[in-house]
């Protein structure tokens, strides 16, 4: 799902940023946030993977963490060592 631009005004200013894709959600809260992963644009820079928490409508958001597609990679064989995912298992 591609979103449009969001604007989030905080103390120091205000941030832009844009979903370009919800990959999916990691688990939702009691309170209705949910943990994500989606690739965003901040500011206007290259779109980066990210983890975070978002309120339903995704104009508020927790800390959270970017990563690149060399990091993103990097971690995915990181927890497919960890978890000793394989073949057709990591697939599923």
């Amino acid at each position: 799902m591609h979103m449009a631009n969001n604007y989030n005004g905080r103390a120091n200013g205000e941030i832009d940023y844009r979903i370009v894709e919800q990959i999916g959600v990691i688990e939702t809260q009691p309170n209705g946030w949910n943990k994500e992963l989606n690739i965003v644009t901040w500011n206007g820079n290259a779109p980066k993977f990210d983890i975070r928490e978002w309120d339903p409508e995704h104009e508020r958001m927790s800390k959270g963490i970017t990563l690149t597609e060399r990091e993103t990679e990097r971690l995915g064989a990181l927890l497919n060592r960890r978890f000793d995912y394989s073949g057709a298992e990591a697939r599923a």
